[in-house]
């Protein structure tokens, strides 16, 4: 039911937009009037006409003509030539190529109460030329005030953490929220991008502090860890040299090894300790 609601909606726009368009496309008796007089005027004074009526428009440009404040065919001209007349056409060139802005600095206050300065660049392109031109004044202009707003808007719910580990998502859900506001003045954002996001100096120093922090917890938990693992070494070790009398005396002539091999006046031998049971005994 819903569903049927929703297309019998659909239609009865779409027949009154038809409708709408076509009482535009109605010039009127005068209006036709001053077209037949344009169109007589052009003919007489041809060729010398050819000159103010024959206009060219670049492969990445679009002309919208108004034929007496009325678009002419709602569809816009070009590329190359097309004519207008001379006393009842006017027309305005859109640049349909892929333009770039940088966002200036803003302060927002994020959602944990921090104050950052963040930036960005907006990529954006005109998709309908005939509403860039008759649904806003200066589109160019518009969709940098928007972005500017959406910035705060979009940052202004999110922490300091997502600010900074997040930039992806914050900047494609600029994108959307730009690209659904800027449909209905023929706009296409393409791409937004956070360019650099300054914190305050007290702010950075208390997270250098904090990271320092977290880096000496860390190495002493490990340098823990290494010594307990040394220490259930070394267990295991006198456990087996003690099950084994030769060992220990290997162990001896590798420390008396070691000891040579090194530059010293004083050279202390190890006595083995099978030696000193007798003495012990008694």
């Amino acid at each position: 039911m819903v569903n049927q609601l929703k297309i019998s909606d659909a239609r009865s726009e779409s027949s009154r937009n038809i409708i709408q368009d076509e009482e535009k496309t109605d010039l009127g008796c005068c209006g036709w009037l001053l077209f037949i007089l344009s169109a007589f005027f052009t003919l007489v004074t041809l060729p010398l006409s050819l000159f103010l009526c024959v206009k060219i428009v670049k492969e990445y440009e679009r002309a919208v003509i108004f034929r007496l404040g009325r678009i002419v065919d709602k569809k816009p001209k070009g590329p190359g030539l097309f004519i207008v007349l001379p006393c009842t056409d006017t027309f305005v060139k859109v640049d349909m190529r892929t333009v770039s802005f940088d966002i200036p600095p803003q302060e927002i206050l994020t959602k944990d109460s921090v104050t950052v300065s963040v930036d960005g660049v907006v990529y954006f392109r005109v998709n309908c030329p005939i509403s860039s031109v008759a649904n806003v004044s200066n589109a160019n202009y518009s969709t940098r005030l928007l972005a500017q707003t959406t910035l705060r808007n979009v940052l202004g719910t999110k922490n300091l953490a997502e600010l900074l580990s997040d930039r992806q998502g914050i900047s494609q859900s600029m994108q959307e929220s730009l690209d659904e506001a800027t449909d209905p003045w023929g706009i296409k954002v393409e791409r937004v991008e956070i360019k650099d996001v300054k914190l305050p100096q007290q702010l950075q120093r208390a997270m250098a502090a904090e990271a320092e922090a977290t880096r000496e917890a860390r190495a002493k938990v490990i340098a823990a860890e290494g010594e307990m693992n040394a220490s259930r070494a070394l267990k295991e070790a006198s456990l087996v040299i003690a099950e084994s009398p030769s060992a220990l005396q290997l162990r001896y002539l590798q420390t008396l090894n070691s000891i040579a091999a090194e530059k010293n006046s004083t050279i202390i031998f190890p006595l083995p300790m099978d030696m000193m049971q007798h003495f012990v005994k008694k």
